[in-house]
């Protein structure tokens, strides 16, 4: 292999999607087991309320766990096998990586992260630990609200943001979730014992980060590694490790098409890309391959933007359009929605980009007819589908 030559977009595709847990028909594990496997192969999974399917976090670990079942986060987090906190996004995290979202909990509580810290109420805070501390792990219906009812997050009763403030600075966590509300405790006595809880120094934290960035994708650049970094002082770190690690020897550097630099533990490299059956996965907008949309562009030539956060004149794909994963490419996207009442899976409209075999369809009918019946859905309805070639043997597929 010429190691001055770029590593090309096919090799990435073949690294990011094995350590993905998306390469081909075996997954990373079956039941709890493999949740927790799964978990900690990913780094963190993140959590949605979304609902017009399955949620984020059920749906990426169906896609990678056999026999999943939604009870599963649950059970991890009573197991103390995991843990509710921050990554990118609110995320469910493996217990093992605990001391290092201690920089950020200490970080809130010294007011450095924006709105969590806008509006401190210490004697509220002091009362609400009193409750728990006295009377166990709550939800926050258990607190009264002194104000009329009114509705949106920004709208959050008194007791409410108390609650998420010594949630973020890590007086409290969350030990289970009743449909998507937290049931607080206190953290202290929730962790386990012989769980580190020293917080790491700069360099020990910047060389956990590059570590879960290698084993999640199988390569990091930089950027990926400070997606959504808020510190700069952790930015230059992790520009400076990936250097000095490289140096030593620990890591190669090579660079993409597009000259950009990016990293690997020796040898990776140098295996050949993967040959990767007719096997569909349908994704969650949140899924960790395709979350950081400048690497979903790089990696897979996939420009990808959620666009249930834009105004609905300005979408062109709709309002919750799941990425399709064919192979190592990603193929399209669907707008869909589970009526689970009627049980029908509505797959309102149906985009499909490239040149797509004649092979994609049977896998992707068995994909969608096994992901409905996850949402709890036996039937599937197709709407529009774009290009309109495909739309009568799209439609043919599910009668």
């Amino acid at each position: 292999m010429n190691l001055t030559s770029p590593v090309s977009s096919r090799r990435l595709r073949s690294l990011a999607l094995a350590h993905q847990g998306l390469a081909g028909k075996r997954r990373l594990g079956a039941g709890l087991a493999g949740a927790e496997k799964a978990l900690a192969q990913l780094g963190h999974v993140q959590i949605d309320t979304i609902s017009v399917v399955a949620r984020a976090h059920h749906h990426i670990l169906f896609n990678r766990v056999s026999r999943y079942d939604d009870s599963m986060p649950n059970r991890l987090v009573a197991a103390r096998r995991a843990f509710e906190y921050w990554s990118h996004a609110a995320s469910y995290l493996p217990m093992r990586d605990y001391r290092f979202v201690l920089p950020m909990m200490r970080g809130v509580a010294k007011g450095e992260w924006g709105w969590w810290h806008r509006r401190q109420e210490p004697r509220l805070k002091a009362r609400v630990l009193d409750r728990i501390r006295a009377e166990g792990p709550l939800f926050a219906r258990d607190f009264e609200n002194p104000r009329p009812r009114q509705s949106g997050w920004w709208d959050w009763k008194p007791a409410k943001r108390a609650l998420e403030n010594l949630f973020m600075e890590g007086e409290l966590t969350s030990i289970e979730r009743e449909g998507f509300q937290k049931r607080y405790e206190l953290t202290e006595r929730f962790l386990p014992a012989d769980i580190d809880t020293r917080e790491p120094e700069l360099e020990e934290h910047v060389d956990h980060l590059i570590a879960a960035t290698l084993r999640a994708h199988g390569f990091a650049t930089a950027r990926t590694v400070n997606y959504l970094r808020r510190d700069a002082k952790v930015r230059a770190a992790v520009r400076s490790r990936l250097a000095a690690r490289t140096a030593a020897g620990a890591l190669i550097e090579r660079r993409t098409e597009a000259g950009e630099r990016v990293y690997a533990l020796p040898g990776i490299f140098d295996q050949a890309p993967r040959r990767f059956p007719d096997k569909v996965r349908i994704l969650s907008p949140f899924d960790n391959v395709v979350i950081q949309r400048q690497r979903a562009l790089d990696v897979f030539g996939f420009d990808y933007t959620i666009e249930c956060y834009v105004p609905e004149a300005k979408r062109r794909y709709g309002y919750f359009a799941l990425p399709i994963l064919f192979r190592d490419h990603l193929v399209g996207r669907m707008d869909c929605k589970a009526h689970r009442a009627e049980g029908r899976f509505e797959i309102k409209a149906l985009f499909l980009e490239g040149d797509v075999p004649d092979a994609f369809l049977p896998a992707f009918a068995e994909a969608v007819v096994d992901y409905a019946g996850f949402t709890g859905c036996g039937e599937v309805q197709v709407s529009t589908v774009t290009p309109r070639r495909w739309a009568r043997p799209v439609r043919t597929s599910f009668e």
